[in-house]
């Protein structure tokens, strides 16, 4: 049976041609790239071109990106670092019910610490009302941290209008899911600190970046020598920021995202023409990223799904905790009826995938919803 893999917000592939600019790195150009002789210079050259790469896609500028180990710490040095950089200024955060973990933890892990965060609600399409971000403000605010789009849904947030309202108070985006699919230009946005995540865009695991705009000052995380301008100690792995440079040169151009986007809707479309009222859309309609689909199988339970749709990688956000099924916290906060949201399977596509391979899941998935409502019903 034909292995087809719709889980790209989970992780992607590493690129092809990420593989290739990153070989030398393995072979050789072995050097450090902060030391100053012939060995290192390679690598310095290497580090600081990707950087560059890293930028345009941003639209900032190159000494503006630090490179990290990932999305989380990413997070991690935006939200930590903002707190102890300003904590004579304020201790008040204000971000959403819906983060990814890699923020939601860093900000309880703070209020241990007497900060004070204010955790915003969503609408039933998974959106944040710009005006809530307004009342929440107080004098001792000191950070805004509200993803670009959501993991689960896919749901893009009005991230310009709540940059508008801030007006001066720092905002941080976690644009992991984002880049490479939609635009995701920092002066656009209006935000001061953007989160990107190698594996998220066809680069590898364990390196990321942190866009920090000119005049931002944050604590480091990591103490040391004076790495990434002093706001990240350790030596830089010029192979790790060669492959995410090369994932951000090839995301450059987002026409592909056109195709993968109707590969998106002809699987909605399919879904509806065969279950009808039994499948509904989580998250908004329009406002969405372009190669996600979150939906549930009414009356079902989306692990039960996917253990039933063989060699078909996809994800659940319903957790199993001793033997119950517990509702995604996101589809709790969009207030999904249980019923519902138990059934969620997300299905994320990418580049490779094929209409071919839509039709084959959706036949599958017609078969395996059958067996497992007889199941049900015995």
């Amino acid at each position: 049976m034909a292995q087809i893999y719709l889980d790209y917000n989970a992780s992607t592939p590493i690129d092809p041609a990420v593989t290739t600019a990153m070989q030398p790195f393995l072979d050789e150009a072995f050097g450090n790239p902060s030391s100053g002789h012939w060995a290192s210079a390679p690598a310095k050259a290497a580090l600081e071109h990707a950087r560059g790469q890293v930028a345009a896609l941003i639209g900032s500028a190159p000494d503006e990106i630090v490179f990290t180990s990932g999305g989380s710490e990413a997070n991690n040095l935006a939200i930590k670092g903002t707190f102890f950089a300003l904590r004579n200024r304020g201790e008040h955060i204000i971000t959403t019910v819906i983060e990814h973990p890699a923020v939601l933890a860093p900000c309880r892990f703070l209020e241990r610490l007497g900060a004070t965060v204010t955790y915003l609600p969503v609408d039933p399409t998974g959106r944040v009302d710009p005006e809530d971000v307004r009342r929440a403000i107080t004098s001792r605010t000191v950070l805004i941290s509200v993803m670009h789009a959501n993991n689960e849904v896919g749901t893009i947030q009005p991230i310009e209008e709540i940059s508008a309202i801030a007006r001066g108070i720092r905002v941080h985006t976690d644009a992991a899911q984002s880049v490479g699919k939609i635009p995701t230009k920092v002066d656009a946005l209006g935000v001061d600190l953007l989160t990107i995540a190698g594996h998220k865009l066809y680069a590898s695991k364990g390196v990321g970046a942190l866009y920090v705009r000119r005049g931002v000052e944050l604590e480091p995380l990591i103490h040391g020598a004076g790495h990434e301008q002093g706001r990240r100690a350790g030596t830089e792995s010029a192979l790790l920021a060669v492959g995410l440079g090369a994932a951000c040169g090839l995301s450059q151009d987002l026409a592909l995202m056109e195709r993968i986007k109707a590969l998106r809707d002809r699987f909605w479309h399919a879904l509806q023409g065969r279950f009808g009222d039994r499948v509904v859309l989580n998250g908004h309609l329009e406002h969405r990223l372009p190669n996600t689909l979150n939906v549930s199988f009414v009356g079902m339970v989306g692990a039960d799904v996917l253990a039933a749709l063989d060699g078909v990688a996809a994800s659940t956000g319903s957790a199993c905790h001793s033997g119950r099924v517990e509702l995604s916290p996101v589809l709790a906060a969009m207030g999904v009826p249980e019923k519902v949201g138990m059934g969620a399977v997300r299905f994320s596509l990418g580049r490779a995938t094929t209409e071919a391979e839509i039709d084959i899941v959706v036949d599958r998935l017609g078969a395996s919803l059958a067996i497992l409502a007889r199941s049900n019903s015995a």
